[in-house]
């Protein structure tokens, strides 16, 4: 029995080495990749975006041009065309490359780009008829099959367009909601981003050749008289408005909220700025709220919520936003009015502009113009200058000189984070009035109360409760007075 025993031993404690160096490897496996697993998870839908691409060379669609408006917006290779009629070289240069960062986005390949110097836009083809022919041979050349001009083209620009470069033309809207159609995720951004294209496209509605001229007859239409473009255009009128009423009633319930956290007096901090200046990643360095982060444009349209707790111990929400950019369609700007209503009902505006950018400058007056639409002009704002890591110096100092209220940080490396997050912290509107009270112990909820919604300035214990002199909002004081005076 005993030889058994002593047979046995060595494969247990085999057995037991192995379970050892399986615990220490697993140990070690989960410290080296428990931020990786946390990225992974919170990128998912990085992920299942990217899992679907465009494939170039496999359209089945119709090649006559007069037929494109029934179908769909496909980007695999394109030329970008400009005007410049105002401003300098370097802002033209800098409007074309967020033009092809546009393209890139929504799945396209930029094969070339071209730029006019006009006094104003052609008002039959936008540019030139000598460029036209220049744009014409290099889509030849190039074998691309979308035109994308830096503007917004007229209905009659677009047909004059398409019938002498024989190929789909769009112009700067149309992208973007194409971008905002292919990255709305939530019912209520689908519902708007719906209405957007659809208030884009109602007066650019045609069709197949002169069919759309036709009267039509039967069941939908409205008797003898009523052409077929007329009847698309009703029904797509009745859709709108079905669109309109749904957003409605959607924005009913983020009223709501917003109208209780109004009642007890949370400040609201609300995340502006350019798209892809680092908004979603600032969200996710100070509340990990895991907001999709990508670098590219409008990558994130939804708006998240979240509640944060101040070094004070004071409760605050900070707001996620959908990108601003510049000349941003204003079909966008009314369909998305509901969730923009976050940045114009803030107590705090955190502007992130991308100090890395060629133009930061430019980032700003179109962030601010689009806030002063929205109402938001007279809110307290900080400047927050992202990716200082990799911006040039004397940019970041010129920003930070003219700009009074502007702090440089780094979402990616975490620099001046802490301050940016005191700064914010500091401009958040302080209570006014001031108690000294002893509390019960049995109210503890009254002391939970003052911590989250208060300032506190000292705290001591006592036989008889906690003894708090603190500054809160009126309708604390209300509440202490009701509690102690029963």
């Amino acid at each position: 029995m005993s030889d058994e025993r002593e047979e046995r031993q060595p494969l247990d404690l085999d057995i037991d080495q192995l379970l050892r160096e399986s615990a220490i490897a697993a140990a070690e496996f989960d410290a080296e990749n428990t931020q990786a697993e946390f990225d992974e998870a919170n990128q998912q839908d990085l992920q299942d975006r990217q899992a679907l691409r465009r494939v170039s060379g496999l359209s089945t669609e119709l090649q006559d041009v007069n037929d494109a408006e029934y179908r769909q917006l496909r980007l695999e290779k394109v030329v970008l065309v400009g005007v410049w009629t105002t401003g300098s070289a370097t802002e033209v240069e800098n409007s074309m490359k967020e033009l092809a960062a546009l393209a890139e986005t929504a799945g396209s390949q930029v094969m070339e780009g071209f730029i006019q110097r006009r006094d104003r836009a052609d008002p039959s083809t936008y540019i030139g008829s000598g460029k036209v022919e220049e744009v014409r041979q290099s889509v030849i050349a190039t074998g691309a099959d979308t035109v994308v001009c830096d503007g917004e083209l007229s209905p009659a620009q677009l047909r004059s367009l398409e019938s002498k470069l024989k190929v789909k033309v769009i112009d700067r809207t149309a992208l973007i909601l194409d971008i905002f159609a292919q990255h709305a995720k939530s019912r209520e951004g689908k519902a708007q981003v719906e209405l957007a294209q659809m208030s884009y496209m109602l007066p650019r509605l045609r069709g197949w050749g002169d069919s759309l001229s036709r009267q039509a007859g039967g069941i939908g239409g409205r008797g003898p008289g009523e052409t077929k473009i007329e009847t698309d255009r009703r029904r797509i009128n009745d859709k709108m408005a079905k669109l309109r009423k749904e957003i409605k009633e959607m924005k009913v319930a983020r009223d709501t909220k917003r109208q209780e956290r109004t009642k007890n007096n949370i400040p609201a901090v609300a995340i502006a700025g350019y798209t892809n200046a680092g908004k979603s990643s600032l969200m996710n360095r100070i509340t990990g709220a895991g907001v999709l982060v990508e670098n590219a444009l409008f990558a994130t349209l939804d708006p998240t919520v979240r509640k944060v707790t101040a070094s004070d111990g004071r409760v605050y929400t900070l707001a996620d936003t959908v990108g601003f950019v510049r000349h941003l369609p204003h079909q966008l700007v009314e369909a998305f009015k509901s969730t923009l209503e976050e940045v114009a009902a803030a107590d705090v505006i955190v502007h992130v502009v991308d100090g890395s950018d060629p133009d930061p400058r430019g980032q700003i007056t179109a962030v601010r113009q689009v806030i002063n639409e929205l109402g938001g002009g007279d809110i307290l704002e900080i400047i927050a200058v992202n990716k200082a890591d990799i911006a040039a110096p004397e940019v970041l100092m010129q920003i930070l000189r003219e700009e009074s209220n502007a702090y440089a940080f780094s979402a990616r490396t975490g620099f001046g984070l802490a301050t940016l997050q005191k700064a914010i912290e500091s401009a958040l509107p302080r209570p006014r009035v001031e108690i000294s009270v002893t509390i019960p112990f049995s109210r503890g909820d009254l002391v939970s109360t003052i911590h989250n919604r208060g300032e506190i300035l000292s705290e001591n214990y006592s036989e008889d409760g906690t003894i708090i002199h603190a500054m809160v909002d009126a309708d604390v004081k209300k509440r202490i007075d009701e509690v102690l005076g029963a």
